[in-house]
């Protein structure tokens, strides 16, 4: 449709207007970099500028971004891995980084990681066929779900999620038009996955759709916790028994700080339970650079394994990926380094592990004061942070509060966030960004500010609760 403008010329209709985009982008979110993270933005842009706020600087504790938080790079990671940088280069066109990969993958970095997961997981044996190196976890994750989403109506595939959950999975469901199962962690027992809970929502989900996929994220983010052998070893068991593919996001594997906490891989424990689950179940596995003592997220580099895919599946899955060209090179390079850290007797291995070995401890640490330190205020109550990077505290929020959020049209954790984040300058996310049960209210905090800001926050945001629920009560 043509309109006239006030020159007198005719000016046509945008071809690309908010009512004819892809109905599903609309459906999208993403509350890690939501309203709250936008709105911090402009306060920082306000500051800058002079504006007088009752804050000096924003802090944001949104997402797990380490070194935007202030953790120092590994030095081995920038400097001195001059012998794999010139291996990597061996293995790249022309020997430089500049030139596309093969679509899976550097060959050697395909290589390098499977020697890796067979180091990590005692000896299971790992194919470097099996390994695509992909854009971040993140790339892994929504490349397999476009390969699972199939159907319409009642046989639309479904995929079971946990609640709370890491919103990339609901946006990528919403974006493929699949249908989310909500499985709920438990919060009394520290968020743990209980498989009552599991088969609750797989046969209500029947109803509806076709599940046709279980993802895990261990250790669990939002949430923090860290699931038992035993746990796992059941997961698998509900996956086989219901004809489900797996999907473990374990992003976070050296994240683990809690006493009598382990990480165990989900490809490590299939194998442990022998050939009637090892030989049969469909599992994809996913690590990244972004996390762990790394905290590399700029890069993007990533990896997911695959076991039991069956072969014609594959080669789709290579085509698929192969349109994007290549995953970037230096985030292929970064993951090398990672997986084949120095080893003892190299020159750069006593200040890695120093480096290495002083990042956890300090995120341990950290875990830890946020617990203690939310657990001294009257209406907060946080499980123990046993790994990732972020504590999920329950918050309690004042009849009168959830009220005046609701006639703003907002969610009431996000009312509180969001009032925080102008009276305080610490930018958190809203409970109801990850899900959450109904009527109760929460919010991610990471743990990743230096111990010297950290403790501020935790002071603020203590101080902010207690203002707070005095103003509503």
């Amino acid at each position: 449709m043509s309109k006239m403008t006030e020159n007198g010329m005719m000016s046509r209709a945008k071809v690309l207007t908010i009512d004819t985009i892809n109905p599903t982008v609309k459906k999208v979110e993403y509350a890690v970099r939501g309203p709250i993270v936008q709105r911090a933005v402009e306060l920082e842009r306000e500051l800058s500028q002079g504006m007088k706020k009752p804050f000096a600087e924003v802090i944001k504790a949104n997402i797990g971004d380490a070194h935007a938080m202030g953790q120092q790079p590994i030095t081995f990671f920038r400097q001195d891995a001059k012998s794999r940088a010139c291996r990597i280069l061996q293995s790249c066109g022309g020997h430089s980084m500049g030139a596309y990969s093969a679509s899976q993958g550097i060959d050697s970095v395909r290589e390098d990681v499977a020697r890796y997961i067979e180091r990590r997981d005692g000896g299971v044996p790992c194919d470097p066929d099996d390994i695509y190196l992909t854009t971040g976890a993140s790339d892994g994750i929504v490349t397999m779900l476009k390969l699972l989403v199939c159907g319409e109506g009642a046989s639309r595939t479904g995929v079971m999620i946990s609640i709370p959950q890491y919103p990339l999975y609901s946006a990528a469901l919403a974006e493929l038009g699949a249908v989310q199962i909500n499985y709920y962690l438990n919060e009394e027992k520290c968020w743990s996955l209980d498989i009552p809970e599991l088969q609750r929502a797989l046969d209500e989900a029947r109803q509806y759709c076709n599940p046709r996929a279980l993802c895990i994220i261990n250790p669990g983010n939002p949430t923090g916790q860290v699931q038992s052998r035993k746990c796992i070893e059941d997961v698998i068991q509900f996956a086989a028994k219901e004809r489900l593919f797996l999907m473990a996001d374990e992003v976070y594997q050296d994240n683990v700080y809690a006493d009598g906490c382990q990480f165990h891989s989900f490809k490590k424990v299939l194998f442990e339970m022998g050939p009637e689950y090892s030989d049969t179940v469909e599992l994809a596995s996913f690590h990244s650079t972004s996390k762990c003592y790394m905290g590399e997220c700029g890069f993007r580099g990533g990896y997911m394994e695959l076991i039991n895919m069956d072969d014609e599946v594959k080669a789709q899955l290579t085509k698929l990926v192969s349109v994007r060209l290549c995953p970037p090179v230096p985030g292929q390079a970064l993951m090398d380094l990672v997986v084949n850290p120095p080893q003892p007797g190299e020159p750069s291995y006593d200040n890695f592990i120093k480096e290495r070995t002083a990042t956890l401890s300090a995120l341990a640490e950290k875990a830890k004061l946020t617990e203690q330190v939310l657990n001294t205020v009257q209406g907060i109550s946080c499980n123990p942070v046993q790994g990732a990077m972020y504590s999920f505290p329950r918050i309690t929020i004042p009849e009168k509060a959830v009220k005046e959020a609701t006639e703003k049209g907002q969610q009431p954790d996000m009312f509180y966030c969001m009032k925080m984040l102008e009276e305080t300058g610490i930018c958190l996310v809203p409970g109801s960004g990850f899900g959450q049960k109904d009527g109760t209210y929460h919010f991610r905090m990471t743990i990743l500010p230096p111990s010297d800001k950290l403790k501020i926050l935790l002071d603020k945001v203590k101080e902010f609760h207690q203002k707070f629920t005095q103003q509503y009560s």
